[in-house]
């Protein structure tokens, strides 16, 4: 605050800066975080990825809750998760297994009908990312800005392991032709990492069962009108092939031609009725699932 002094008789009038008031921010409460886990012959990552979750604490004491499908792996996977549940008998763990390989984006619909948090995030189950950010992605919410966050391996000074060249280029492609289609402006299109309302994804019909799932997902958020997506940097501890990295071309292939199918021959869908996740009783829990999920 200041003042302009008059000098000695003059008549003028004294003028002082207005007070500026700092409108609070516009904050969003969120109860519980549900953490979806796709998993397909993940057995030597599997437990470790439960304690990094389980181990988290989550800004303003958010409650988790952690999903895991089992999308029937051929490995000990399932034996991994069932010793992991037995031990730790307080982990807010819900387990679902498939009676049969769906694919991730099946995974993650089977997933989402069990969620019952206010907000819904995926996490795969390799290790490539790191739980210990999931506050970076929830920081944009909490302050009011956004609905939806999206972890971009692409942006920001944190950890990214250096791999192939031509699959580094090949998932900037994928980006931006994501974004022709979207008319939107994302770093990473096919992160892992996606935190959203879950009011807002059980209204979007999700039809791809596969890799694809990330093409159609962003396709129909973008159709929302006045949605907030925001993407925050995160690190990358990436894998390759014989460590157990599963996407190939053929599936770079599929999503480019959702891009194409939700973008130019599909109408913009027409957000559905909320429904109720399922109900399925304590926290630890063991469900086959034996259904096609759509």
């Amino acid at each position: 605050m200041y003042e302009i002094l008059q000098p000695p008789g003059l008549d003028v009038p004294v003028r002082r800066t207005p007070k500026h008031t700092k409108r609070p921010p516009i904050s969003c409460t969120i109860q519980k975080l549900s953490i979806l886990i796709p998993t397909y012959n993940e057995a030597s990552t599997i437990s470790v990825l439960l304690d990094k979750i389980w181990d988290v604490e989550l800004l303003n004491g958010i409650e988790k809750e952690m999903i895991v499908v089992n999308d029937f792996s051929k490995d000990d996977t399932e034996l991994m998760i069932l010793e992991y549940i037995a031990d730790n008998p307080s982990a807010p763990i819900k387990y679902i297994a498939h009676e049969y390989n769906k694919g991730k984006g099946a995974a993650i619909h089977t997933a989402i009908n069990y969620a019952t948090g206010d907000y819904i995030l995926i996490q795969d189950a390799d290790l490539e990312y790191d739980p210990k950010e999931y506050n970076l992605l929830l920081e944009p919410i909490l302050t009011g800005h956004a609905d939806i966050v999206y972890g971009s391996r692409f942006m920001g000074g944190h950890p990214h392991r250096i791999l192939f060249f031509w699959h580094t280029l090949g998932n900037k492609l994928l980006t931006f032709v994501s974004n022709l289609f979207t008319n939107m402006n994302l770093t990473d299109a096919h992160t892992c990492y996606k935190l959203i309302r879950a009011s807002i994804l059980r209204e979007i019909p999700l039809h791809e069962k596969r890799f694809a799932f990330d093409a159609e997902l962003n396709v129909k958020i973008s159709q929302i009108p006045q949605i907030r997506l925001y993407e925050v940097g995160i690190s990358y501890y990436g894998r390759t092939f014989t460590e157990g990295k599963k996407i190939r071309f053929k599936d770079a292939i599929r999503s480019v031609w959702c891009l194409i199918k939700y973008t130019l021959f599909s109408k913009s869908f027409t957000r559905q009725k909320k429904h109720e996740p399922a109900d399925i009783g304590i926290a630890a829990n063991i469900t086959t699932d034996g259904c096609d999920n759509q």
